[in-house]
């Protein structure tokens, strides 16, 4: 280091450096990361390097501080750097914890795919979930699932049908789970299943529905959320969720549910069609399929949407 300090020291005695200048100068070759930078590049600097880069050098200085000081510079959300850049040395930004924090959430919700998902839930973390006695049982069913899928994405999983009463965090817990497993690198798709069939419906007129559909049931990971609670039509029970819980079972692609019905009273929501016709064999056919594909699981405790 000594060609650089000793170069530098000649720069700094000539006399037409003014003396305000001259000691900014000093101030920023006597910041200890600049000193620092200078000694891990000491075989690559030199006295050009520093008068033709001091610009940079009061660049950083300036903007590390600013930082410091939990001030707003001039790339908020990025921390300073100095590297040598074609023969200059330059200042570069680079994330700091808060962004890379931001980033990384932002990045791990983005593989949680929310279709008409309150704001609430796909935000939601386990975390923040409220581990009530109650909901013990349902909480450790989705920690078993996590686990076991984590360890063999490939293998057969049974999902959770997750029903109770209103209010009790169902919705919640799924988006809370997908988050989970976002973590672990997995993709999931949660979605409100009353909505989703309303859009099915309007999709008729523009011939979407087999792009949608397939799109759906093809998901690597499917949460369909308040299920039961649509207005139940012979298409839509049997041409868009027969054909999803299908495709899924055959795939052995994971699939959740939540609804304020238990299974026996699901399978009466689908015997009648928009027709009024009684159809109790294909309501049992589908119920099959919900069987296969999840364990049914109660959800109890207070409805917390009246605590707000």
């Amino acid at each position: 280091m000594d060609h650089v300090g000793k170069g530098f020291q000649n720069f700094m005695n000539q006399p037409n450096i003014s003396e305000q200048y001259e000691e900014m100068v000093r101030s920023v070759l006597a910041d200890p990361d600049v000193q620092q930078f200078f000694n891990e590049h000491q075989e690559r600097v030199s006295k050009e390097m520093i008068s033709n880069s001091y610009s940079k050098l009061h660049e950083y200085v300036q903007e590390k501080e600013k930082h410091q000081r939990g001030e707003e510079g001039q790339n908020p959300g990025y921390q300073p750097q100095l590297a040598i850049n074609a023969g200059y040395i330059d200042v570069v930004y680079v994330p700091d914890a808060t962004t890379i924090k931001r980033e990384r959430e932002k990045e791990l919700r983005g593989r949680i795919k929310s279709i008409n998902i309150s704001k609430e839930a796909r935000h939601a973390t386990m975390e923040q979930f409220v581990q009530t006695e109650e909901r013990l049982p349902v909480l450790s069913e989705a920690f078993d699932f996590i686990e076991a899928y984590a360890e063999n994405p490939t293998g057969l999983h049974e999902g959770l049908y997750i029903y109770g009463p209103f209010g009790v965090g169902k919705t919640y817990l799924l988006g809370a789970i997908a988050y989970e497993l976002s973590l672990k690198g997995f993709v999931s798709t949660l979605m409100h299943y009353p909505t989703f069939t309303q859009e099915m419906k309007a999709s008729i007129a523009d011939n979407s529905v087999p792009e949608k559909l397939d799109m759906i049931k093809k998901s690597d990971i499917l949460m369909l959320d308040d299920i039961g609670a649509e207005i139940n039509s012979t298409w839509i029970r049997d041409e868009i969720l027969g054909v999803i819980l299908q495709h899924r079972m055959q795939e052995h692609l994971p699939t959740f549910f939540t609804s304020n019905l238990n299974f026996k009273e699901l399978e009466n929501h689908f015997r009648m069609g928009n027709r009024g016709d009684d159809e109790p064999i294909k309501a049992k056919r589908l119920m099959e399929r919900f069987r296969f594909l999840a364990k049914e699981v109660e959800m109890t405790g207070k409805n917390r949407r009246l605590e707000r």
